[in-house]
């Protein structure tokens, strides 16, 4: 009996740190995309704020001073569209991550529903054969 135990609780605990590794693994993944995501859209920031930068120091007179101003709202206003974008795919990626990890979650109740469900059927199937 202790035997049988050991072995359901071995078996048992071993399924669990194999679904906690793929958890982690799923995790790591979503992370890793949504700071790729997150670096991309920095590099780009860094971008375009060096080139208005160097814009604006090329700047001598009015009129080249109206130009930059255009081209900073214009600059502005693509910043402020690129980072909701970011925000909607980092978003797309931790829904997807989430359904991942909720799948892990229902494999891991079904194993465990049937590990407890096996002993018990032939438990069962023993008393009906008993009798």
């Amino acid at each position: 009996m202790t035997q049988q135990l050991n072995t359901q609780v071995f078996a048992y605990a071993k399924q669990l740190a194999d679904s906690a590794f793929k958890a982690q693994s799923v995790a790591l993944k979503g992370l890793e995309k949504i700071a790729e995501l997150q670096i991309k859209a920095l590099e780009k920031q860094a971008e375009s704020s060096a080139a208005f930068i160097s814009e604006a120091f090329e700047t001598r007179d009015i009129d080249g001073l109206r130009t930059l101003w255009e081209k900073g709202t214009a600059a502005s206003r693509e910043n402020a569209e690129r980072a909701v974008a970011v925000t909607q795919e980092i978003i797309a990626v931790t829904q997807k991550t989430a359904e991942s990890l909720g799948a892990l979650v229902q494999e891991q109740q079904q194993a465990a529903n049937d590990a407890v469900a096996a002993p018990v059927a032939a438990v069962k199937k023993a008393a009906t054969g008993a009798k």
